[in-house]
């Protein structure tokens, strides 16, 4: 039984969860306690580090230098009650109540991370390590120009969505010893899981980006089209824009596919785990098409996946969470008529920084996407 102390912190975690993400704190519920607890501490130590990047009040070195404490708080070296109540008070109005109430008790998730185990600390810790370097580095030189290239958009979201989809597959393979037996499998998916999701948002939210000075749109993309994101306005957007987005919508399928590939590794009888993933697969896919079939898209809210989308999608992978073949005649209904990458993706993009505590592992030369495995 867990310390009244240790009780009232995962209370803590679980009460301010709901605030802070609206769609973690419906998947997260669905997986085993013995996960839920461990998943919940990574995603707000997560968001705590894209709080303060987020922070415009803080300039970018000191922003830097913020990230560069709270990486060494999750690691142990440095206190995390001292680190709150120095960086709390620089946050401004524009960082939500929920958002700083959880940068002030960052010593309370850290007192729940202090009770896992050696691999799930260390998942967690290189996952904070890896986004921190890789988010800042982004944000720094983010603009209304957009980022270069394609793989300056792989190396993107992987830091900020491929790193989290390789810290839950060591969190899922440490649970689960059957789970485990894929390992390899799964860690090379793993980040095309993080960035099929993450393309999704980055498309459906490129307004509101831009409104915030970035864009995480690749030049390379939308200047063959003819298109120079530099100038674009909504009111500029045309279908040569919106070629560029179906030509991004294929990527994201295809990166989708991998991720129901990752799922289906996971055994049938874990069904919290493969809900866990397959609500966010499902919601991902019908976004794609709403952005497919909106080309005029002004804001996220325009291409916003319906209630009732989402019951239906919660309801169709309840019935058949542990049938396979379903499981693909559901994904082929949800992503028919979408745009697919005539290649395969890459799943670790070349060069990304991964962390000090990745020694053991190389970069996955094995490049998926297409069609579902």
């Amino acid at each position: 039984m867990q310390p009244e102390s240790a009780q009232s912190d995962t209370a803590y975690q679980e009460a301010i969860l709901p605030h802070v993400s609206r769609t973690f704190a419906l998947t997260i519920p669905q997986l085993p306690p013995a996960l839920r607890t461990a998943v919940t501490s990574a995603y707000l130590l997560c968001r705590i580090a894209d709080t303060i990047e987020d922070e415009p009040a803080v300039s970018a070195a000191d922003t830097y230098a913020c990230l560069r404490r709270f990486t060494a708080v999750v690691q142990g070296k440095e206190d995390a009650s001292r680190f709150a109540l120095d960086v709390t008070p620089r946050l401004s109005d524009h960082t939500l109540p929920a958002e700083r109430d959880l940068l002030a008790n960052t010593a309370r998730v850290i007192r729940v991370l202090r009770g896992f185990d050696e691999r799930q600390r260390g998942a967690i810790c290189r996952c904070i390590e890896v986004m921190s370097h890789g988010m800042h580095h982004f944000q720094r030189t983010a603009s209304l120009q957009g980022l270069a290239r394609s793989t300056d958009l792989d190396a993107y979201c992987y830091y900020v969505a491929g790193i989290v989809g390789e810290t839950l597959t060591e969190l899922f393979c440490g649970y689960s010893p059957q789970i485990g037996r894929q390992y390899e499998e799964l860690y090379a998916l793993a980040p095309s899981f993080g960035q099929g999701l993450q393309m999704t948002n980055i498309l459906k939210d490129v307004w509101e980006d831009r409104g915030r000075g970035a864009c995480w749109l690749p030049r390379e993309v939308f200047g063959r089209h003819g298109v120079d994101l530099a100038t674009l306005t909504p009111e500029r957007s045309d279908e040569r824009f919106h070629a560029g987005i179906l030509e991004l919508i294929g990527v994201a399928h295809a990166h989708l596919r991998n991720a129901l590939a990752f799922t289906l590794l996971i055994p049938g009888q874990e069904a919290g785990i493969r809900r866990f993933c397959l609500w966010a697969i499902g919601l991902a896919a019908l976004t794609l098409r709403k952005i497919q079939e909106t080309p005029g898209y002004t804001s996220g809210r325009q291409v916003k996946v319906s209630r009732s989308a989402v019951a239906m999608t919660q309801s169709l992978t309840n019935l058949s969470v542990r049938n396979d073949r379903v499981l693909r005649q559901l994904f082929e209904r949800a992503t028919r008529g979408l745009p697919l990458a005539p290649g395969p993706v890459s799943l670790r993009p070349a060069g990304v920084y991964t962390g000090t505590a990745d020694a053991h592992h190389e970069s996955p030369s094995v490049q998926l996407g297409g069609t579902a495995s």
